[in-house]
């Protein structure tokens, strides 16, 4: 057999060909090349409770979901997901017709865009966005236009301009890609912010797409308001949700898809040709997972707000301007008090100065200079990994 013929086309189709590998592989690679401390990628270094894993190995033993689980999600998972909807946000949804189990939150977010747009259409994101946003619309072969989150220092947070928001809606703008909590600034909009873009989803018909993987991770008195909650919402609202972020699970890729009928069909005929199916045992752990009492999810998010103060303390006093995120577990920073301003420098320079690897927000802008200064953190990780990194931190103001 000869050697593969040469072509002057590349491989990769020009939809896909900016995005290359993601940079939370880069960074994770330095962070073993180096011995680093990884608070670069988002994903806990402890397993979630002992009871929803011993539930995957009970599924497992007893032989369920070994072999190809329904399509649309076993429905323990169906029914447990709708109820914990009617439960925390009085959103009533019907299991079998409603409700999408998917390969977590990022195949629920490639398969609504696959199936939402057409070639042409324009999607309204907000930015900083999380890198999989960019590549699903690309794939879909539509446009992202982006609205960017501004730096309010003041107030140690981003905030969304809404008259921006507006202005960017067209006549080609198809839906609206809205993450609350957002990654990576930790911003969680208001309840007015959210009534000002279901407004202009209703008054444009517009179909909205939210990302709410970190409902559970608010703090401070901010409150986590479902898109689908508000007027003229529940029909034209995909509300995409995950077990990894809540449970800390992160490896068993449980996702899933709220939304009417006629939407849910769309995305499960998108879905059915990415994964089929996925994760059969770890649906029913799952399911048991969100029958978890309510002092289950308020010491998950007391946990995580005594991980942010440690790192948030610890950031300033290294010298790094720090945005208290209202949500999420990551903390976003100015490194220009340290003299710096290139983030992606920074990060790629940082475990070799500093033994510790964090992610430029550049890569989340499609106007990278106005995220070439801020740099996210993790803090999703045992509190004595935070102790030390931000221990090795203080040497770059030494």
């Amino acid at each position: 057999m000869t050697g593969m013929t040469s072509t002057a086309r590349p491989f990769l189709n020009r939809r896909l060909a900016e995005f290359g590998t993601t940079v939370f592989a880069e960074m994770s690679a330095l962070a073993l090349r180096t011995g680093s401390i990884n608070l670069g990628q988002g994903f806990p270094d402890t397993d979630g409770p002992e009871e929803v894993r011993e539930a995957a190995v009970r599924a497992l033993r007893d032989g369920r979901g070994n072999q190809y689980p329904p399509g649309p999600g076993v429905p323990e998972l169906r029914t447990a997901i709708a109820e914990h909807q009617q439960r925390r946000y009085g959103l009533t949804f019907d299991p079998d017709t409603e409700v999408l189990v998917t390969a977590g939150a990022t195949e629920a977010i490639a398969a609504t865009l696959l199936a939402l747009l057409e070639p042409g259409d324009e999607v309204v994101a907000l930015e900083p966005y999380y890198d999989s946003y960019a590549a699903c619309v690309a794939m879909a072969g539509a446009a992202r236009v982006p609205v960017t989150l501004r730096p309010d220092p003041e107030q140690a947070r981003f905030r969304l301009d809404l008259d921006e928001l507006r202005d960017a809606v067209t006549d080609r703008t198809r839906l609206l890609l809205i993450n609350t909590p957002h990654n990576p600034t930790g911003t969680v909009l208001t309840r007015e912010e959210l009534t000002a873009v279901a407004e202009l989803a209703v008054e444009r018909d517009l179909l909205v797409v939210t990302d709410e993987v970190y409902e559970h991770l608010v703090f401070d008195g901010a409150e986590h308001v479902p898109l689908a909650t508000l007027p003229g919402m529940r029909e034209r609202t995909v509300t995409i949700g995950s077990a990894g972020k809540t449970f800390s699970f992160t490896g068993w890729k449980v996702g899933w898809v709220t939304t009417s009928p006629g939407l849910v069909s769309a995305v499960r005929s998108a879905k059915q040709f990415l994964t089929y199916v996925s994760s059969g045992p770890f649906q029913y752990a799952v399911a048991e997972a969100l029958a978890l009492p309510d002092t289950y999810f308020d010491a998950f998010r007391t946990d995580m707000l005594a991980k942010r103060d440690l790192l948030a303390a610890g950031l300033t006093e290294a010298g790094f301007a720090v945005y208290r995120p209202a949500g999420t577990y990551f903390i976003t920073t100015d490194i220009r008090p340290l003299g710096e301003s290139d983030g992606y420098a920074f990060c790629r320079s940082l475990p070799e100065r500093a033994g510790v690897v964090a992610i430029p927000n550049a890569v989340f802008y499609d106007h990278r200079e106005a995220g070439a200064p801020f740099v996210r953190f993790a803090f999703c990780k045992q509190k004595t990994v935070l102790e030390e990194a931000t221990e090795r931190l203080r040497s770059l103001t030494a």
